[in-house]
């Protein structure tokens, strides 16, 4: 494998970690659905250009439009909307992440049901060391909020992911990455209105901050991370995929440490070091 393949991984993990970075910058200043709703209408738009700039190929199958779209409405529409959901509603961005780094174990469970994947001794045991990990990073904030009402939104992200994944993996693990996440963002951006058309205001505050984030999460992360994660779905087995989700946390912490100046305790260095050995035992070929 080239080696520029071989950093695609962590370049994804950064990629992805700057999300919730671009949810706490941009959160202030609309609701979450109606944020989302704006990202994916820009998305929506940029990519119908480049898609007609580029005569990209559309997929031949009607089959293969509903299995994109329906993988778009898993990762995007529940997994997004869940996120933005609970972090707007008081949940912390470290317990967030660690409900979602249980996707994983889901994954891995899933896996070989649906997929025929086989996940050996050593990947079960980088998988819950990884979440082992993960935990660590996030301890210090798991009593600052009452969780329950709060969980669920993070839950619905945890299931679109953990589904999501494995449903591309199964049906539609080659597309065009350019059509593909039109056929993606369509049903998902519907879908987001709708919701939010019954449940929020939709307004939105027009601040520099606001737009910076918006450009951050629609030009890195709709293009840039959304593409790799396509890539990497594509190339590798979704116990793999799943498992680079286990160095979000940790990720995100050291970004947040640098932008927003929040500390980071030595517990939370010991689990940043589990982590990343949970992930090169998980990331192991099966055998």
């Amino acid at each position: 494998m080239p080696r520029s393949s071989s950093l695609l991984p962590f370049l994804f993990v950064f990629l992805w970690s700057t999300g919730f970075i671009g949810a706490k910058l941009g959160l202030p200043y609309a609701e979450p659905l109606t944020f989302l709703l704006a990202r994916y209408l820009l998305v929506l738009a940029l990519m119908t250009l480049f898609v007609l700039a580029t005569r990209a190929p559309w997929p031949s199958d009607t089959r293969q439009f509903v299995h994109i779209g329906l993988s778009g409405v898993l990762v995007h529409a529940l997994y997004l909307g869940g996120v933005f959901v609970a972090i707007k509603h008081g949940l912390p961005a470290g317990v967030t992440a660690l409900v979602v780094g249980m996707q994983p174990l889901l994954t891995a469970c899933g896996a070989g049901v649906l997929l025929g994947e086989h996940v050996s001794p050593r990947q079960w045991l980088g998988l819950i060391l990884g979440f082992a990990g993960v935990t660590l990073v996030v301890a210090n904030k798991l009593g600052e909020v009452p969780l329950a009402a709060m969980l669920l939104p993070a839950l619905v992200a945890l299931f679109g992911i953990t589904l999501g994944t494995l449903y591309q993996k199964r049906f539609c693990p080659h597309f065009d990455l350019r059509t593909g996440a039109l056929i993606q963002f369509l049903p998902t951006a519907v879908l987001t209105a709708l919701v939010a058309w019954a449940t929020e205001s939709m307004r939105i505050d027009w601040t520099p901050p606001f737009v910076f984030a918006l450009l951050w999460l629609v030009l890195v992360l709709s293009f840039g991370a959304i593409s790799l994660l396509n890539v990497l779905i594509r190339r590798g087995s979704a116990v793999n995929v799943a498992s680079l989700f286990y160095l979000t946390p940790p990720s995100t912490a050291v970004i947040a440490w640098l932008v927003f100046d929040e500390t980071l305790p030595a517990l939370a260095l010991a689990g940043m070091a589990l982590a990343v050995g949970g992930v090169y035992l998980a990331r192991a070929p099966a055998r």
